[in-house]
């Protein structure tokens, strides 16, 4: 297994943000009335953790769904190829839609995600990340929420993984890849 080099973010700190994330998508969405509630999709497997956490933070009602997309595999950086494996189940035409992940970090995933899903024709579409890591970001994509930004190195912990390892640690930690 390879070493952990650094916790980046506690298990306290990572709650906290989790809470006044929920709070201020509550808020966004409280006016939303006798409409239907915004459906928050999560993108499988990274996503689960931040998602379940998020969704208990929430005070107003809504939906979830998954889709599973991949692009790394069982390596440190993406591919660049972009393949859903998994579809939403629900149908999003005219839906306040959440798209919810782990880290935005290339923005391939998510680019393709959100692209397929506009043509969905939701009401509204918005991102909503755990991590931000914009180092060397090509794709000009920005969550619309998130919780931390971070730098340089690979990080694994509260749902993010390296070769399906550490998804289960509560706090977020830099890894060294051997």
């Amino acid at each position: 297994m390879n070493e952990i080099v650094r916790v980046l973010i506690d298990e306290a700190a990572i709650s906290g943000a989790v809470k006044r994330l929920g709070a201020k998508i509550s808020e966004d969405y409280a006016p939303c009335g006798a409409r239907t509630p915004p459906i928050f999709i999560g993108v499988l497997k990274g996503s689960f953790v931040f998602m379940a956490d998020l969704i208990r933070a929430l005070s107003i009602p809504c939906e979830v769904d998954f889709l599973t997309a991949k692009s790394y595999g069982l390596n440190s950086e993406t591919s660049g190829a972009v393949q859903i494996v998994k579809d939403i189940d629900a149908d999003v035409k005219g839906r306040d839609v959440i798209i919810v992940e782990d880290i935005l970090e290339s923005a391939n995933t998510l680019y393709r995600v959100c692209e397929i899903l506009r043509g969905r024709e939701p009401r509204s579409l918005k991102v909503c990340v755990f991590l931000d890591k914009d180092a060397g970001r090509k794709i000009p994509l920005a969550a619309d929420y998130k919780c931390f930004d971070v730098g340089g190195g690979f990080v694994v912990g509260y749902g993010l993984d390296y070769a399906e390892q550490y998804r289960y640690l509560p706090y977020l930690a830099e890894v060294n890849i051997k």
